[in-house]
């Protein structure tokens, strides 16, 4: 089964493969052997788009070449451009869109004339935890009510819809026992959690609960939205030591003007307080963002605040979008588009100006010892891939090690950091 998109859209491949092997399916890693071929799309921005539609192109191949007898195609690109698909790509057997995921299982055991006696649906206790046997994430919420004009995500998942406490503790107590050690809380927006089914935020008291689970040695959350991001909040990342000092803060951009185009719920002095307060609250925190650069009507006077805001807040971790149009959107409908190479130029820039603050922060942590979880090896097996609670996986750099035949993937080590090079960190065991 193929995967693309977010952490979020992970889970339900998961969830997918966990009803496959609860029927007693073999699953396979090479699509050249599967006789079924299962592929999770994302249909966030264009570039998301192009490569779920090249993955299916090329799995079609395989009911040519291999042994693929069913190609189905799931997830949020179909969910907004299913009728278009099923035109333009006949060689897929079966389209499923997220509204239909309560009958996936009786959709495609249709499709494949597999009769079963139990009724199965996406489950989050049947999951097949497809990130290694240490790290898992926790989906908290689907869906997302923020109505960001450039946003298609509350139009693919719907308004954003929170989990029982009860069942995502549940669900936790389920991972802590098969020996997960890293816990990822994940939503759209985790900072909103609790409030459509309880009356209020309620992220900080499911971190405290989540604490108490034994077993969990990093609890992580993502995606805090920083009007959100409230003193009951810091306050328990502050205390719990389980909680990682790791704050991630998509705030897209730093202009007031934009910010208000955009429909965003900060503005540029609400977001400077909570930076500062954090960093205030925790002193070894780390802090990533997430920005959009070009968004329609975006002026010279807009991304000089927004370079310099970069330069002033100094993040230890940031990544940067070019604007994508899309379909449905508020903001695809804006007259003033900015031309792709004005995008680019301004996205080099501030890649450019990150790449200079990170290089800085990142030699800062030489000399410091940190405790750090072992992902893997480097393909040559001559170091050690591993992380410190400064950095999330896939997302932010690695810690390489010189290699130790006493060390094992999932282990956590300690090491101490000797030099840099480029976004990653060289440490030596202790």
């Amino acid at each position: 089964m193929f995967h693309f998109g977010c952490s979020k859209n992970l889970v339900d491949t998961e969830m997918c493969i966990g009803i496959f092997k609860k029927e007693n399916f073999e699953i396979v890693n090479n699509p050249k052997e599967a006789e079924i071929i299962i592929i999770n799309t994302c249909g966030f921005i264009e570039s998301a788009k192009e490569e779920a539609i090249n993955c299916i192109l090329e799995m079609a191949e395989y009911k040519k070449t291999g042994n693929c007898k069913y190609l189905i195609v799931i997830g949020c690109l179909v969910q907004r451009y299913k009728k278009e698909l099923e035109k333009s790509i006949p060689e897929v057997d079966l389209f499923l869109s997220i509204d239909e995921y309560d009958f996936l299982w009786d959709k495609i055991s249709n499709l494949i004339n597999v009769k079963t006696t139990s009724k199965n649906t996406l489950d989050y206790l049947n999951r097949v935890i497809s990130t290694g046997n240490t790290t898992a994430y926790l989906k908290i919420a689907e869906g997302c009510s923020n109505r960001c004009t450039y946003c298609a995500i509350p139009y693919i998942r719907g308004p954003f819809v929170s989990r029982k406490m009860e069942d995502i503790l549940e669900e936790a107590n389920l991972l802590a026992k098969k020996g997960i050690k890293e816990l990822i809380v994940i939503a759209q927006d985790t900072t909103k959690y609790g409030i459509d089914i309880y009356g209020k935020p309620c992220l900080a008291e499911l971190l405290d609960r989540l604490c108490q689970i034994e077993g969990f040695k990093w609890i992580r959350f993502l995606y805090a939205y920083p009007e959100s991001i409230t003193d009951e909040l810091i306050e328990v990342v502050r205390k719990n030591d389980k909680i990682c000092n790791y704050f991630d803060i998509p705030l897209q951009h730093f202009s007031d003007s934009v910010l208000k185009r955009m429909n965003r719920k900060s503005d540029s002095k609400s977001i400077m307080q909570i930076i500062q307060k954090i960093r205030e609250k925790i002193p070894n925190v780390i802090l990533r963002t997430t920005l959009i650069v070009g968004f329609p009507g975006e002026t010279e006077e807009d991304f000089f605040k927004l370079y310099e805001f970069v330069n002033d807040a100094k993040f230890e971790k940031l990544g940067a979008f070019m604007y994508s149009k899309e379909d449905g959107t508020p903001a695809s409908r804006i007259k003033e588009q900015i031309h792709y190479k004005t995008k680019l130029s301004r996205y080099n820039k501030i890649m450019k100006l990150e790449s200079q603050i990170s290089k800085i922060k990142l030699e800062e942590k030489i000399g410091n010892i940190y405790t750090a979880l072992v992902d893997g090896f480097s393909d040559d097996g001559k170091f050690i891939c591993a992380r410190s609670y400064m950095d999330i996986p896939n997302e932010d750099g690695t810690i390489f090690i010189k290699n130790n035949e006493n060390v094992k993937q999932g282990d956590f080590i300690k090491c101490k950091i000797i030099s840099v090079r480029n976004y990653d960190l060289i440490g030596e065991l202790i």
